[in-house]
């Protein structure tokens, strides 16, 4: 059986996933300012969708998670 190697994209969604609900909880139960992280999570999920420029896309890359390490998110 051979092991497919994640897509970038998924890798993405994966990292954003777990940095908001991370920051929600934090939030929660440690320290209210925590919901900044989340903020910020999905503010970067906002102007990726309209520059696609992606910081998590270039760290990723350069972690050898998928084949684009450009920084450009969900493109062809």
């Amino acid at each position: 059986m051979k092991i497919k190697a994640m897509k970038l994209e998924s890798a993405i969604r994966i990292l954003a996933g777990t940095l908001i609900l991370t920051g929600l909880a934090l939030g929660t139960w440690v320290n209210p300012h925590w919901v900044w992280l989340s903020a910020f999570v999905g503010a970067n999920l906002l102007q990726s969708s309209f520059t696609g420029f992606c910081p998590a896309a270039i760290l990723l890359g350069k972690l050898g998670v998928g084949s684009k390490a450009n920084g450009k998110c969900c493109e062809p």
